[in-house]
Formats: C-alpha cells, structure tokens, sequence
C-alpha cells in the first residue's frame, strides 16, 4: 500500500513540477527530488507530521486551488512545509524554506518562483497571511484543516501530537497545549479562504474547545 501512495506521489510531484518549471535547467531526474521528500517525510521520529499529513494537504489544496494565484506552487510549497521536521527543534520551517531555495533551482524553477515557494513555506510558522495573500491562505487553510476533522480523526491526530512530543513530561505538554489551543481560539479566524471560512470554521472551533476542555479537567 505505502509503495502504491508513494508512487501517486511521485506522479502527483512530477506533474506539479513540471507546470510550475518556468526554465529547462533541471540539473536532476525530477523523481529524485520527489523520492527525497518522501524519504524525510517518513522519517520515524514523525507520528503525525507524516506522508499522510503531506497527502490531505495536497488534496485541500485541490479543493482551494481557484482561490490561489498559482497553485502549483502552493503544491510545491507543501510539499517542502515540513520537509525539515524534529520536534525538539524550532526553525524547521526556516530549514524547509532553505532546503527549497536550494532544490528548486536544480528542479528549473526560476529564482523568483523559488522564491514565492520559500516565503510561503516560511509563513506556515505564523499560518497568518496578510490580506490578499491568496496563495498564502490557501496554503495555511490547508494546512489547518485537519483542525476541522470529524472527532474521531480530530482525536487521532491530537493522539499522533502527543507522540511526536513524547520527551516532553505530560504535565508540561498539557499546559504548552492548552494555551496554543487558546490562543487559535482567540483569532478572529481560523480559515482565510471563502471555503474554509465557509465549511471548517465551526467543525475547527468545536473541536479545539473539546479538546481544551479535555486538557483542563
């Protein structure tokens, strides 16, 4: 089954590539860069930062795509958000961003396309784009929406979390936890794009209180 996903993938990684090149300097076979993305992001230190969590990012963006600008490299730019990722670390995506300044030249993008992908990598740190930013808000919905999840699969992934901080003491995670959960409840918004707005605000914020509510009992 995982050789069947990672071979859509790779599909999926070549097709984007290819409409978002803007130059024919591909210095590498383009699955190359595609088969090392895999590689990290099945890493095993991941439980919920995973080729799954890649996998439903994509497939929200297929959903938000008429809002972006470009989305092709709204793809790309998910595909390397977490590209870099250890949890006991906090510049991972300042290190995604800098793995995709260097591989997407090699891929044939252009420096300004490269760029585009980096600063949208960059912005999942915040997941606040400015007014406007259509590419950036289709990224971040996308990226968010697992926080709209049914409740069973809302609960799996604050289960896989969890697991991904596994050296933190439970006392401290729980603490940590509840005030990020308070702190995405006291955004005005979740969701940027018309169709976040529209269909994952409310399952997002029932969520989160749920599971505040959990963390304080």
């Amino acid at each position: 089954m995982a050789h069947d996903e990672n071979h859509e993938l790779r599909e999926r990684w070549l097709g984007t590539l290819l409409r978002a090149r803007d130059t024919d300097r591909c210095v590498y076979d383009p699955y190359r860069f595609a088969d090392d993305l895999l590689a990290r992001w099945a890493e095993p230190q991941r439980r919920y930062h995973t080729i799954a969590h890649l996998t439903a990012v994509l497939d929200h963006i297929d959903v938000l795509e008429d809002h972006a600008d470009d989305p092709e490299l709204v793809r790309l730019a998910a595909w390397f958000h977490d590209a870099v990722y250890a949890p006991d670390r906090s510049e991972n995506e300042e290190r995604s961003a800098r793995l995709a300044e260097r591989a997407l030249p090699e891929a044939g993008l252009s420096d300004r396309r490269t760029s585009e992908v980096a600063r949208l990598v960059r912005l999942t740190l915040t997941h606040d784009p400015a007014d406007g930013d259509h590419n950036g808000e289709a990224l971040c919905d996308a990226d968010l929406a697992i926080l709209a999840a049914a409740p069973d699969a809302y609960a799996a992934y604050a289960a896989a979390v969890r697991e991904e901080y596994g050296f933190v003491p439970d006392e401290v995670f729980r603490a940590g936890r509840a005030d990020v959960l308070r702190q995405l409840l006291a955004l005005p918004r979740l969701f940027r794009t018309p169709h976040g707005s529209a269909n994952w605000e409310g399952p997002a914020r029932e969520n989160l209180t749920t599971e505040l509510a959990l963390l304080d009992a």
